[in-house]
């Protein structure tokens, strides 16, 4: 097997390593990651400018784009041999409920699966992260897993991993996307010369978190799972559209 591995944090953090390491004892391994840390990148392709792709000492290729940007490359052209699978991460960081409309690591496995590989997203649920051990076991566990029983083709995974000991995992559930409420307001600053500038704010506070969202799993120590789809239409909303738009306009 050939896994492809990225992520949005760049070529040399600490979870890219993590996984590659735990993953190449059981398939041959391809590393293409973004040149610096690419978070909330989202799926987002560099169109307005040629891309670079660099082989550095320990094999990984560091590019100068998006994650999207490269596991699109890896998977059309940039590696001798495609890959069967993507595995995108370990994330400096929970990827919950609306964090993956921004994140890149989801991004980096969406692509995969649109491309047509299996695909997995995993996160470490800290903003310390500490015990990569733990999500490179997570990753490990899944790939077997996915190895005699592979997932759906409309399917990727979102993973996310308390920050602790192997040992102290209470499990594995499968979760739905919890919600968050309305981001922070932006941070307004000022540039040396004075001028107005503006930071994002954080994201907002746990707001649909109860049992059965991630929110809740990681909350608890289990291993949220959550199966997540490409094609985004509300179907069962159709019928109703259909209604809505037949309706005479009243002017």
């Amino acid at each position: 097997m050939h896994i492809l591995i990225s992520n949005d944090d760049g070529y040399l953090s600490q979870g890219i390593s993590a996984l590659a390491d735990a993953l190449r004892c059981y398939a041959q391994i391809s590393v293409v990651a973004p040149d610096k840390n690419r978070s909330a990148a989202s799926n987002s392709l560099t169109l307005d400018m040629p891309l670079r792709a660099t082989v550095c000492d320990n094999g990984f290729v560091r590019v100068d784009g998006t994650p999207t940007d490269c596991v699109h490359l890896a998977i059309t052209g940039l590696l001798a041999h495609e890959p069967d699978m993507v595995f995108a991460g370990i994330n400096h960081g929970a990827n919950l409920g609306d964090d993956v409309l921004y994140s890149g690591t989801v991004a980096a496995a969406t692509e995969g699966r649109f491309l047509g590989l299996p695909a997995v997203a995993i996160s470490l649920a800290s903003s310390d992260a500490k015990h990569f051990d733990t999500a490179a076991h997570v990753a490990v566990t899944l790939l077997k897993k996915m190895q005699r029983q592979p997932l759906p083709e409309d399917t990727l995974l979102n993973v996310n991993v308390p920050d602790v000991p192997i040992a102290e995992l209470k499990g594995y559930l499968s979760t739905r996307l919890g919600q968050r409420h309305k981001a922070e307001a932006v941070i307004q600053s000022a540039d040396p010369r004075g001028k107005t500038i503006y930071w994002v704010g954080p994201p907002g506070a746990e707001q649909d978190a109860g049992p059965g969202t991630d929110f809740d799993a990681i909350r608890n120590g289990y291993v949220s799972i959550t199966p997540l789809q490409l094609d985004l239409t509300r179907y069962e909303r159709l019928s109703g559209l259909r209604d809505w738009l037949a309706m005479e306009i009243q002017g």
